[in-house]
């Protein structure tokens, strides 16, 4: 069977918003056939089951048996434990962010990927609306960014931090413009409500001289997703909210950005994009490294000093 006919048995780990988000994802693809979902809850593994009349699992094992690739959609702390067994018994695993809890997981995910040939994909969704907007392709690294990631509270993500809840999508994004290695972090976060940081902010000095400033709260009045991107010959500034963009740069970017369907549904372009990994051998969207990094920035931003020290 040819990797264009080949169909992959398909599993989610998580029953949660975005475990329902990849199982509708595999249940709709064309190379893909939705198996089932474990989750600890068993209510809610039964749901999201009966919705895709699949099976659902209360042995994680059995899932990672059964399966071919596996999406791990369960609160951050339990990442690492579903997709290194995975890993480890040769499954290709989509991680949603942040890859880990801490970099020495991430670190031991890499590896595990690496020693049993395995597509290991962290769910950074942003890149592909970057993709979309010919952001990636440009020639040039900018010498600053700054950027603003804000949102009303939520019940959601309350197990990590709010720089592993959403500064970490900004930390992907910098990092991959910058091109260069982080030679130094430094932020302050607050106390939170409920023992994690619900405010941060941040500043990384690359090698190469690009300087990143971002801010990111969890408990804003509003959703507010703003970028700013300096280059040389000109600025770019980013609205994520409304998906728009100002440019005075001589790139040619896409203006109808929004319009393309990597930008519309960044999700299901993630899950396309680690399909063709695993058939086709296409380069990983996102690999672990990426994720490795972005997880090691926000690590250090949480440990750096909080407000009123």
């Amino acid at each position: 069977m040819s990797s264009q006919t080949k169909v992959l048995r398909a599993g989610v780990v998580g029953a949660g918003v975005f475990g329902g988000f990849h199982a509708s994802k595999y249940a709709a693809h064309d190379r893909a056939d939705l198996v089932g979902i474990y989750e600890p809850n068993g209510d809610k593994a039964r749901d999201l089951a009966a919705r895709h009349g699949v099976k659902p699992y209360d042995n994680l094992a059995r899932l990672i048996e059964d399966c071919d690739i596996l999406t791990v959609a369960s609160p951050a702390v339990h990442h690492f434990e579903a997709a290194a067994a995975a890993l480890a018994n040769g499954r290709h695993v989509l991680v949603e962010k942040p890859i880990a809890s801490s970099v020495e997981e991430a670190r031991e995910l890499i590896s595990l990927a690496a020693a049993h040939g395995c597509v290991l994909q962290v769910g950074h969704q942003e890149r592909f609306v970057f993709d979309a907007m010919g952001l990636l392709s440009v020639p040039d690294k900018p010498k600053r960014v700054c950027a603003r990631r804000m949102g009303p509270p939520s019940d959601r993500c309350l197990d990590v931090s709010v720089t592993l809840d959403l500064m970490v999508h900004d930390l992907d994004l910098v990092i991959a413009l910058a091109g260069g290695a982080v030679k130094s972090v430094d932020g302050i976060v607050d106390d939170g409500r409920f023992g994690s940081p619900d405010v941060a902010q941040a500043k990384l000095v690359f090698d190469n001289g690009c300087i990143a400033e971002l801010k990111a709260s969890r408990v804003h009045h509003e959703r507010d997703r703003h970028m700013r991107v300096e280059y040389e010959n000109g600025v770019l500034e980013i609205d994520f909210v409304a998906k728009t963009f100002e440019n005075t740069t001589p790139y040619d970017l896409n203006p109808d950005f929004a319009e393309d369907p990597s930008a519309k549904d960044s999700l299901g372009a993630n899950v396309d994009a680690f399909i063709a990994s695993v058939l086709d051998g296409t380069p990983v969207a996102v690999p672990g490294i990426a994720g490795l990094r972005a997880l090691d920035a926000a690590r250090a931003i949480d440990g750096a000093r909080t407000y009123g020290s």
